[in-house]
């Protein structure tokens, strides 16, 4: 299989860079100067041994690629990038007939809930991944994953069916590429137990840290709003144990100096993106909440302050968390 990485920044960046280091064939996708950088330079992938520069073919545009039968779809923008992506490649052509949306599978590898279902209005096999993968794409070229024995967990399912053999070939794909890759019958309760571990990455980034007494409260609550929200829903979800065993010895933090890993909201912030993808993480909470009678304040007033950055163009730490606990007690949001 040859699997073509539509957004290769941190996330993308390491599985494809991972993939075409252990011989697999690789296309990665990218815009601007990351994409110019890694056609030059080829990709520069710093994990704890040292960094590889990786000459993996790349393209700007779907048009650039002509996609074969066996390729496979890894899907790795923001959420907010979702739609835009899925229409761009949903419709190209596949060698011997029909199109990528009815011939190819596609994986999300991705943070949040909403991906897979966006994707399966236009693909026919959609596979999901819960992404426990820490990753930092700040520079053009260049992408940082600072965890060992394995560079992440990838646990992946198809999407309202269970497992099935294209999961299990990715799977053997990843495993043999420094990843952790367990097949599951329920990917999706690993994703929503994921999303609300990814609940603190707009304290991160709004206030440079979620280290400090303040901010861990915020968190707290923002996890608790959370789970009491899916609860009502009925949606299950991976404890933070079960979490935590998965990646305890396997994906394993070895710092890299002069490389600290933040958070992917944090990372939308440095780089002045232009949007962030906290609608889809706390914003999905907020909207369970509405929808099952569960108050959600503490995500509601993140999910407000996560937009106020991006509208305001604001760096990581442009508010407190101690003003972020003052807007929630006076019940100001926005």
């Amino acid at each position: 299989m040859r699997y073509v990485i539509i957004g290769s920044g941190a996330v993308g960046g390491s599985i494809g860079g991972r993939l075409h280091e252990s011989g697999r064939s690789v296309v990665l996708v990218a815009r601007g100067a990351h994409f110019q950088a890694l056609r030059d330079n080829g990709l520069r992938l710093t994990v704890p041994t040292g960094t590889l520069t990786l000459d993996v073919p790349v393209v700007a545009r779907p048009e650039d690629v002509e996609l074969r039968d066996d390729d496979v779809l890894v899907l790795a923008v923001k959420t907010q990038d979702s739609v835009a992506a899925l229409d761009a490649w949903a419709a190209r052509p596949v060698a011997g007939g029909g199109t990528a949306g009815e011939r190819l599978p596609l994986v999300c590898a991705q943070n949040g809930v909403e991906n897979e279902r966006l994707a399966l209005r236009r693909f026919r096999e959609v596979y999901g991944v819960c992404v426990i993968l820490p990753s930092t794409h700040l520079n053009p070229g260049e992408v940082v994953a600072p965890c060992g024995p394995y560079t992440g967990a990838l646990v992946i399912g198809r999407y309202g069916t269970g497992p099935d053999d294209t999961a299990r070939r990715i799977a053997d794909d990843l495993e043999k590429s420094r990843f952790l890759a367990p097949v599951v019958a329920d990917v999706m309760r690993w994703k929503y137990g994921k999303l609300l571990g990814n609940l603190a990455n707009v304290v991160e980034a709004v206030c440079g840290s979620a280290s400090g007494t303040t901010a861990r409260d915020l968190v707290a609550r923002a996890k608790a709003e959370g789970a009491a929200a899916l609860d009502a829903a009925g949606i299950a979800y991976a404890s933070e144990a079960e979490i935590t065993e998965l990646r305890s010895g396997t994906v394993d933090p070895q710092p890299i100096a002069g490389e600290p890993t933040r958070g992917s909201s944090w990372q939308s912030l440095a780089r002045g993106a232009g949007s962030i993808e906290t609608d889809y993480l706390n914003g999905e909470m907020v909207l369970l909440g509405r929808e099952h009678g569960v108050p959600t304040p503490v995500n509601e007033a993140l999910l407000h302050a996560a937009q106020e950055s991006v509208r305001r163009s604001r760096e990581p730490g442009s508010l407190t968390a101690e003003e972020l606990s003052r807007r929630i007690a006076e019940g100001v949001t926005g």
